[in-house]
């Protein structure tokens, strides 16, 4: 297709030019900032991944000052956004651009793709908004768009269904302004084709499937579902007046994080650790919520005891594998969600 020439997408790109959303990566060019919104906007909606746009572009103005902050850093300004391997897959890869690419971020969809967190979308976005390359984004809010428009009953769910939404959107991208085109599928799906859709503000209703037959509730079809669990988690806060103990996670999605000694049990009984059995009498309760993830819901409540006695909280944290840290330091480490919320409601 020759620039746009598909009356569909003159009328998308110039709703866009008029409707959209005032975003400071969209008033760029710099593939960088470009990368560092798509990540940040992977499973997060814009209202809360703006502030920690704008606080990434203030701390680490360009990929080299990202590259030489510690983890501890990137962590700690990614803090609360969760699903926290995106921050370590951002700060391997802005490493790998300053030290081995000498900070000249790739230019094509294909060589985008190769860099450590980007999949598909994300490189297909960045390359289309900051180098102009003709390649369609498919995303939640591309597929329910088009699916409805289009009646695509072809489940979203499954890799084979991408074939044939990319051969729609490839007959509709304009090769004059694909990034424009790219954001206002996306835009119009964000704000008018809506999981509840706004069809009173749609420029097709005259030539959406959906609207013409009512199956809007029906599209996209989504046949997977998710099995959710439930997980239990106790944490205990290992304290004194001065210091706390507390340890950097290893692994899971909180992998580089400080938390609580913790301890998971398979229900919501509470369970004492056995080597705080002797003083369990002195266990507060201090702290229930409730914090759901993509695939779990995790039960949290948090316990404290004071152990005064420096030696033996120091003795605790050699054989438990906890460090012994500055009550004044906690602050400033990069931690959960939930805990950061248990140390705002305690006044820590």
């Amino acid at each position: 297709m020759t620039n746009l020439t598909h009356p569909l997408t003159k009328e998308l790109i110039n709703w866009f030019s008029k409707a959209k959303r005032d975003l400071p990566w969209r008033q760029t060019s710099d593939p960088y900032k470009i990368w560092l919104s798509e990540i940040i906007l992977q499973q997060t909606r814009v209202e809360q991944g703006l502030p920690y746009y704008m606080s990434f572009v203030e701390n680490y103005p360009d990929v080299h000052a990202l590259a030489n902050a510690s983890e501890d850093q990137v962590m700690r300004t990614w803090q609360g956004l969760g699903y926290y391997s995106r921050a370590r897959n951002l700060h391997a890869t802005s490493k790998y651009i300053s030290q081995e690419l000498n900070g000249v971020f790739p230019k094509t969809h294909a060589e985008i793709e190769k860099l450590k967190g980007v999949g598909p979308y994300t490189s297909a976005a960045i390359a289309s908004i900051a180098f102009n390359e003709t390649v369609p984004v498919i995303d939640g809010n591309v597929f329910r768009f088009i699916s409805r428009l289009y009646g695509v009953y072809d489940d979203i769910m499954k890799n084979a269904s991408r074939k044939t939404f990319l051969s729609i959107l490839e007959e509709l991208i304009s090769n004059e302004f694909p990034g424009d085109f790219n954001q206002a599928m996306m835009e119009f799906g964000a704000t008018v084709c809506k999981p509840k859709p706004d069809c009173s503000s749609c420029l097709f209703t005259q030539s959406c499937f959906a609207f013409e037959n009512n199956k809007q509730s029906e599209l996209p079809v989504k046949i997977k579902k998710l099995k959710i669990k439930t997980r239990y988690l106790q944490y205990f806060v290992l304290e004194n007046a001065t210091h706390v103990l507390m340890r950097r996670r290893k692994e899971s999605i909180w992998q580089g994080l400080y938390e609580f000694y913790l301890s998971e049990e398979a229900n919501e009984d509470f369970v004492v650790p056995e080597f705080l059995k002797n003083i369990a009498d002195k266990l507060v309760e201090r702290y229930s919520t409730k914090h759901l993830l993509t695939h779990q819901k995790l039960m949290i409540t948090f316990y404290s005891i004071t152990i005064n006695d420096e030696n033996q909280l120091k003795a605790m944290a050699k054989e438990h594998d906890l460090e012994l840290i500055d009550r004044k330091e906690v602050l400033n480490l990069p931690k959960p969600k939930p805990i950061v919320n248990f140390l705002e409601e305690t006044e820590f």
